[in-house]
């Protein structure tokens, strides 16, 4: 089986055989992907009324778990934004009806945002279309390769992560 970047690389190794070619055959792989998922969220956010970066932050809630709250704090941190982009999603969420602000009982001072029933049902639907796009851009591979391909970039991606709360 031949794709896109076999050409590429091909182009390449015969222009430049004193190079290493190994990172583009993986990275130039990976790039397509992502740009692959890109449209495939993109689709299936729109799909439920939601943009990416909206999604971002309502997922972060859910997975808090009930009651779907967090501190600006820990939002900032789980979505990896400034202050100032987080204060700016909020307000638009909490216009849109899809978080509310609320005090914080263990701090005066602090605030907490938590997900409305109808953020929860828009995430959760997003999510769900997520998946089917995602379980799609994997079709022709088997369980094993799946967990085989979820292994090596768990391998690439380890020393970018940080650890785990």
């Amino acid at each position: 089986m031949r794709d896109e970047v076999d050409v590429l690389v091909e182009a390449w190794a015969r222009e430049r055989g004193d190079l290493d070619l190994a990172p583009v055959e993986v990275f130039s792989r990976i790039g397509r992907l992502a740009r692959r998922l890109d449209l495939a969220r993109k689709v299936a956010f729109t799909a439920h009324d939601i943009e990416s970066w909206e999604f971002d932050v309502l997922a972060a809630l859910r997975r808090a778990g009930a009651p779907y709250e967090l501190s600006p704090g820990r939002l900032l941190h789980e979505t990896l934004v400034t202050s100032g982009t987080m204060t700016n999603r909020v307000d638009r969420l909490v216009g849109r009806g899809l978080v509310e602000r609320l005090p914080d009982p263990r701090d005066r001072r602090g605030v907490l945002v938590r997900l409305t029933p109808e953020g929860k049902t828009s995430v959760d639907g997003a999510f769900e279309a997520l998946l089917e796009a995602e379980r799609e851009l994997m079709a022709d591979l088997t369980a094993r390769q799946r967990a085989e391909l979820a292994g090596l970039l768990r391998a690439l991606l380890a020393p970018f992560s940080s650890p785990q709360r």
